[in-house]
């Protein structure tokens, strides 16, 4: 998931400096979005994959 963050986020930096403005917003958007979510997975998994023994 982090890897289409990365995708989106290029598209976003590669639109906006060609000066496609909305195609950009839309990119960062979404690069956002699946950022916020890959670090929310993230820390589920790290806070339930711990074992005490």
């Amino acid at each position: 998931m982090l890897r289409w963050t990365l995708i989106f986020l290029i598209i976003a930096l590669i639109a906006g400096a060609f000066g496609f403005f909305g195609i950009a917003a839309g990119a960062a958007g979404i690069a956002k979005i699946l950022f916020f979510i890959f670090i929310i997975l993230f820390l589920i998994s790290f806070i339930g994959g711990r074992r005490s023994i």
